[in-house]
């Protein structure tokens, strides 16, 4: 029993020392994120990814009735994220989301989607800022960004939106989500890895 207790009172303590850890790392990385508003080259930058986007989201994307759009115009999204953090990544989200939007209009505006831009971008962008790219991780995360915003949020804003039965395009839109996953994985992967070796060095050494 004795040794029992041990061994609970050390998860305890080792649980509290790991929740301490993550909230510092938490803190740190908004801290760091926040800081790159100050860069004239991070909103240089930016603003080339926008751009990128909106000429990505023109050519790629893939309309299927009113409730499907495969596209891959979010690569630049995460690119951001990547290299700025979450802070970045859910103003670069929002403020893209409106103006793909006066680029290429498919429907009456609506903020729930922007709102589930920002959201992408703070979870995007705090699973991968100040982190080498990593397979598993990046599955993990655009696994449940998928379900939890694509899937379940964006399904909602659809309903409001249409007046659709959820039920009638939950199924359409998760077999979409499910499907692009694997190529979304691999494409953020071997993107995010180039980045990491190539245009990330270039920020580091101007800091």
């Amino acid at each position: 029993m004795t040794v029992i207790r041990i061994c609970y009172k050390i998860d305890r303590q080792a649980a509290r020392g790991g929740g301490k850890v993550k909230m510092k790392e938490l803190t740190r990385n908004w801290t760091d994120s926040f800081k790159e508003l100050k860069k004239i080259q991070t909103i240089a930058f930016c603003g080339i990814m926008c751009a990128l986007a909106v000429v990505i989201n023109q050519l790629t994307t893939i309309n299927i009735g009113s409730y499907i759009r495969i596209s891959f115009a979010e690569l630049p999204n995460r690119i951001v994220e990547f290299l700025f953090g979450p802070a970045i990544g859910a103003i670069f989200g929002g403020i893209l989301d409106v103006v793909k939007f006066m680029f290429n209009p498919t429907g009456p505006f609506f903020p729930g989607f922007t709102i589930t831009s920002i959201l992408t971008g703070l979870v995007y962008g705090g699973s991968f800022y100040h982190r080498k790219p990593s397979l598993l991780r990046i599955f993990l995360t655009v696994l449940a960004v998928k379900l939890v915003f694509a899937v379940g949020l964006n399904s909602l804003w659809l309903n409001i939106l249409y007046g659709k039965a959820l039920l009638a395009i939950l199924p359409g839109r998760t077999i979409t989500a499910l499907a692009m996953l694997p190529i979304d994985t691999a494409m953020y992967y071997f993107v995010l890895k180039f980045i990491d070796r190539r245009i990330k060095p270039v920020f580091i050494k101007n800091e």
